[in-house]
């Protein structure tokens, strides 16, 4: 029942995150475009930073949670265990450094700007920074969603492995 709810929690929080990434961010950056706003990256930039708050925050709870319950389930100290753990623990690091590093230091420099960052020339120092950013932040989430995958498969064969 626990590894059940385990699997559960790690399977949801993978969905939402794997969502955001391949419909959320992509689609609220075409749309606002479309409708050729002068600042609708700005705009899709602030929504998809939420968005991503909410995920990044889940996704450090959810491994906490999953951490915890595993020494709580642990029956002997197995190469999986160490490795669910270890799983788990990139997890937490990832979704740790996206929302409280990573995009930290993204809403400062947009918060530093005068004007959206649209409007900024792309070889502004300011606009080569959020774009480092920005790729460390999608480095960040694809890290934890491999780590979540990682995990999911060692908790099911753990859970396997105990069951026969």
């Amino acid at each position: 029942m626990m590894t059940s709810l385990r699997l559960l929690l790690l399977g949801l929080w993978l969905g939402a995150a794997l969502f955001f990434s391949a419909v959320v961010a992509p689609v609220a950056f075409a749309v606002l475009r479309s409708y050729g706003l002068q600042n609708a990256t700005e705009i899709a930039g602030s929504l998809v930073n939420r968005t991503l708050s909410v995920v990044n925050v889940a996704g450090f709870i959810v491994s906490v949670v999953l951490i915890v319950t595993a020494f709580l389930l642990s029956r002997g100290n197995s190469r999986a265990f160490a490795l669910e753990l270890a799983s788990l623990a990139i997890l937490a690091i990832a979704t740790a450094a996206g929302h409280w590093v990573i995009a930290a230091r993204m809403r400062g420099l947009r918060a530093s700007l005068s004007v959206p960052m649209d409007q900024v020339p792309v070889n502004d120092p300011t606009r080569i920074a959020f774009t480092t950013l920005h790729g460390y932040s999608v480095t960040a989430l694809s890290v934890a969603m491999i780590a979540a995958l990682v995990a999911f498969a060692l908790i099911a064969y753990r859970a396997r492995l105990n069951a026969g």
